[in-house]
């Protein structure tokens, strides 16, 4: 009994040492801390509306983001939405990239920005900030209401949320207005003629966003990577020219100033400077829509080939053949070269009607400089200018003269001194026989023998 008591003092004693000294390490040892992964961070701004243009620059930062090996691609997310073709090619672009991907909504991701952020591998948002109101609209802002259409991008964005495990319902509710979806997490429920836009909060409630941050730099750090090397893809000066030629006011007035310009330098000629205005503006629209990604060298060649033809109309008759097919080459060319032919066909409509009610007024003030002078004669051969129209003949009637040619039946005769150019009614005079005037039309004068 005593042995086993002490045997059990001893365990006892040896386990309280070990206890002991367990606790000291784990007060004095330093406490474990998370390494941050190593890496350059990229942030690629998504802040102007989505075309082709946008996915072109983003393409390039994606790029360079792989060829440095980077560890966390970051996309600052501010824009109202844009082209869903253009909005599908970036999601292709996220989804296929080699390196991770946090969309951070800074603003608002809606319409198709909604689906560009749902296809990162993660979503942070900043506070304030709104995701979601993906319906398709036409130009003026109301829901576009074709089923097939709808039931598409419904599917697309569904598609996206899944990507990370994301409710697609509530991706369904941001496109379609006929549907009802159960919000229990934030306690909402989308009833039918609602769309579903969500604020930062009610985004991580229900599972569409990560984290809550203020910056990129909060983004990658609460994401465990390291900010030490963060680098921004900013747009090249040529990308925001591009930018700035095809926004739709400059695109229009490009346009404008083009047209007026060709026309009153081929109307008018002599100028100059409207034609070389007019030549820039349309390489400017030209340049600036190539840039973008829109327009591809074919553009060009329509444009060029429109504007030989219709110059040549002016000069080669070909019954308005060479004028048809010119307008529509350049017509061609200049709407084929906007990322949105139907903005494109507004813009020209536009510029063209302006432009013609400005070549009316320059025709006016210098008509007499137009080009329809050369087809016009426009001068009077008056005696003021020294020029002396025939005299008249009517008096010679009835005077007597002498043939002086045989008149067969025109000739000459010698009538009070002077040679005349006369005829006869039809027969056959001798020279130097003696003739009379009977008649005189105009310069025509009719004599007989006798």
């Amino acid at each position: 009994m005593i042995a086993a008591t002490k045997k059990f003092l001893l365990h006892t004693f040896m386990l309280m040492m070990l206890v002991s000294i367990l606790l000291q390490i784990s007060f004095t040892a330093e406490p474990v801390r998370a390494v941050a992964q190593s890496g350059p961070v990229y942030i690629i701004p998504v802040d102007q509306e989505i075309e082709s243009g946008l996915y072109k620059f983003m393409k390039r930062g994606f790029d360079e983001a792989t060829r440095m090996n980077a560890a966390l691609i970051v996309l600052e997310i501010n824009t109202p939405g844009g082209r869903v073709d253009s909005a599908e090619q970036i999601g292709e672009l996220i989804r296929s990239s080699k390196v991770p991907t946090i969309a951070f909504v800074k603003g608002r991701a809606a319409s198709a920005g909604s689906y560009i952020a749902l296809n990162a591998d993660k979503i942070a948002m900043q506070p304030g900030s709104t995701i979601g109101a993906a319906a398709i609209v036409d130009r003026s802002g109301q829901p576009i209401d074709d089923p097939k259409l709808v039931a598409y991008w419904k599917s697309e964005m569904a598609a996206a949320a899944e990507l990370s495990g994301r409710n697609p319902a509530i991706a369904e509710g941001m496109t379609d207005t006929n549907i009802e979806v159960k919000m229990p997490e934030i306690g909402k429920t989308k009833q039918k003629g609602q769309i579903i836009s969500l604020t930062a909060d009610e985004a991580v409630k229900v599972g569409y966003a990560e984290m809550i941050a203020k910056t990129a730099e909060e983004v990658a750090s609460q994401s465990g990577y390291s900010t030490q090397d963060m680098f921004r893809i900013d747009r090249t000066a040529a990308e925001n020219i591009s930018i700035f030629l095809t926004n739709p006011i400059v695109s229009t007035l490009l346009l404008f100033v083009g047209i007026t310009g060709i026309i009153i330098e081929l109307i008018v000629p002599g100028f100059g400077i409207p034609g070389i205005l007019g030549i820039i503006a349309f390489v400017l629209y030209f340049t600036g829509n190539y840039i973008a990604g829109f327009a591809g060298s074919e553009t060009w060649i329509l444009f060029i080939i429109g504007l030989v033809m219709l110059i040549s109309e002016l000069f080669v008759p070909s019954f308005g053949i060479l004028g048809i097919i010119g307008s529509v080459s350049l017509v061609t060319g200049v709407v084929s070269a906007a990322y949105d032919t139907t903005n494109a066909f507004i813009s020209l409509s536009i510029a063209f009607a302006a432009a013609i009610i400005v070549v009316i007024i320059v025709s006016y003030i210098f008509k007499e400089r137009g080009i329809w002078n050369r087809f016009i004669l426009r001068y009077q051969l008056t005696k003021e200018e020294g020029y002396i129209p025939n005299e008249p003949k009517d008096n010679l009637i009835g005077k007597q003269g002498t043939s002086l040619t045989p008149l067969r039946p025109a000739g000459t005769a010698i009538v009070d001194g002077k040679r005349i150019d006369v005829v006869t009614e039809g027969g056959f005079i001798e020279a130097g026989r003696p003739v009379m005037i009977i008649s005189v039309d105009g310069t025509r004068v009719v004599v007989k023998e006798g």
